[in-house]
């Protein structure tokens, strides 16, 4: 079946990245067609005032620049931009990005919404999607941004979306050369991860202990297997030992060895489990007991039955992928037993 892409834009190849979507958007890589519509909504001083790096009047010609540059940025791994587009029309209703710091273990958001396309809450639509995927798909354990004090739509989708007002101050505009302007700064943790839709009860938060197993699959070379969590999952991104939550009636045993075979293709004997150690941690609403054992045998190769990326690892270099908090201590006793 052809992309609705395709059908909407025929004869339009779009360049290389990601393309991400939601119910109603589309988020693509801009290309040389979007110049007039570009220019058209960001040439609006109701825009321009709430974009730092906006002039206005805004040139067409600088359009056309920003957009060759977001494709050599993505080229060079600096900057991740998208075009924000309705799925069903391909009309273009505004842009979302991401800069990359030079470390990569924190990136800077940005997005605009044109005004023909406000109050449909569009950008809390793109603003989610590039917050999961950045998670779930980058390095980076922050995401930062900064919003004009009196952007009131702006401030509303970030609250929402659980980011954190971490301070305040002023900044130049370049739609107001030679002025500095209120800005408050805002800032999101993987760890935080998004809000849920709908709060748990007071008198339910942190009584819960969720049971859950996993194993440190050790290879002939002595390296560790890893899963990264993929989009859709809390602490999407973070890498984690294979395993899972218990059903009722199981033991630990027999349910790492269902979770093996539905996560990773593995088909292994209960029997080569080496208890090890457990993990115990308070999560915000819950408590996490996992106990955790070691594996040196198994039938298969390993692969990501649920879209999660694998990576082979050597005791000494663990600590270099970001873990949730309840797998950090394991990563001293494994490298020392190792």
């Amino acid at each position: 079946m052809p992309d609705l892409f395709d059908s909407l834009m025929p004869g339009i190849t779009l360049p290389p990245g990601p393309v991400l979507r939601t119910s109603r958007l589309t988020l693509r890589p801009l290309h040389g067609e979007d110049v007039a519509s570009f220019h058209r909504l960001i040439n609006d001083w109701d825009i321009c005032r709430r974009v730092p790096d906006a002039p206005f009047p805004y040139p067409a010609s600088q359009a056309a620049e920003w957009i060759k540059a977001a494709a050599a940025d993505r080229e060079a791994s600096r900057a991740e931009q998208f075009a924000i587009a309705e799925t069903l029309t391909g009309t273009l209703v505004g842009c979302v990005g991401l800069k990359l710091a030079k470390d990569r273990t924190s990136a800077e958001l940005g997005y605009w919404i044109g005004r023909p396309h406000w109050r449909q809450g569009f950008a809390l639509e793109a603003v989610r999607r590039i917050t999961e995927w950045a998670f779930a798909t980058l390095p980076i354990a922050q995401l930062h941004t900064v919003v004009a004090a009196d952007n009131d739509g702006s401030l509303a989708v970030l609250r929402h979306l659980g980011f954190a007002q971490t301070g305040k101050g002023h900044r130049v505009f370049s739609c107001r050369p030679g002025q500095k302007l209120p800005v408050k700064h805002f800032a999101l943790a993987r760890d935080a991860g998004a809000p849920p839709e709908s709060p748990a009860p007071v008198a339910a938060q942190k009584s819960a202990t969720l049971l859950v197993v996993a194993a440190a699959l050790i290879d002939p070379q002595g390296r560790v297997l890893l899963a990264r969590r993929p989009e859709g999952k809390k602490m999407a991104g973070l890498w984690e030992f294979p395993g899972g939550k218990m059903e009722p009636g199981e033991t630990p045993e027999a349910a790492l060895a269902r979770e093996l075979r539905e996560e990773l293709g593995l088909e292994t004997d209960p029997r080569d489990f080496a208890p090890f150690v457990f993990a115990s941690h308070a999560y915000d609403s819950f408590h996490l007991l996992m106990p955790v054992f070691l594996c040196r045998r198994w039938e298969g190769e390993p692969h990501g039955r649920e879209g999660q990326k694998l990576a082979w690892v050597a005791p000494q270099d663990l600590a270099e992928y970001p873990m949730p908090a309840a797998d950090r201590p394991l990563i001293p006793m494994l490298r020392d037993f190792l």
